[in-house]
């Protein structure tokens, strides 16, 4: 299979995981210097995301590897960054647990989904979660002190509430999947 662009795209997103997790908790003198290199590697990443997005609607690149992996690479490199804050004591870790819980449990409704021949495209709900989960990310790795870190952790309560909403609205607007053909 040849690789297109923005396949390529995600799988240098699933490699700069490690790479992100290295410089948050990592042996980096100075502490400070890990997590703002960590920091500048989180929003890189994140820019893939939206960059093989677009090539892939612009050029007619969507492939079956993208779809699958696409969503695969962003909760890779969002859950690494939650446990990371939660190995730091940034966030409370059962935070976290919600979160990566839904995630998992979207995952599986996928599943079930695919083998039943259903698409279920992203909603308003999951798109407004992910942006807000990447904002808090990004104002809480960096080691910013006063207002920036306030904001941050506003931005996790936000992105707490619009996991759980998105979360009801999913599986609201989905229920038919788990119905039983017979």
């Amino acid at each position: 299979m040849k690789m297109n662009t923005p396949n390529k795209l995600t799988i240098l997103r699933m490699f700069l995981v490690p790479v992100f997790v290295y410089f948050m908790l990592g042996p980096v003198p100075g502490g400070n210097a890990g997590r703002i290199i960590a920091g500048v590697i989180f929003i890189a990443a994140s820019l893939t995301d939206t960059l093989d997005g677009y090539l892939a609607r612009k050029n007619n690149e969507i492939t079956v590897f993208g779809k699958f992996m696409d969503p695969l690479a962003d909760k890779l490199l969002v859950c690494s960054a939650l446990i990371c804050l939660v190995e730091l004591h940034i966030v409370p870790g059962w935070i976290v647990i919600v979160i990566i819980g839904r995630e998992f449990i979207i995952s599986g409704f996928r599943l079930i989904a695919v083998e039943k021949g259903i698409v279920i495209a992203a909603g308003l709900w999951g798109k407004l979660k992910t942006i807000s989960q990447m904002v808090m990310v990004i104002l809480l790795v960096f080691p910013f002190t006063g207002f920036v870190h306030t904001l941050g952790l506003i931005f996790m309560w936000i992105a707490l509430a619009l996991t759980i909403i998105s979360l009801v609205d999913y599986i609201t607007k989905n229920k038919n999947v788990l119905e039983e053909v017979h």
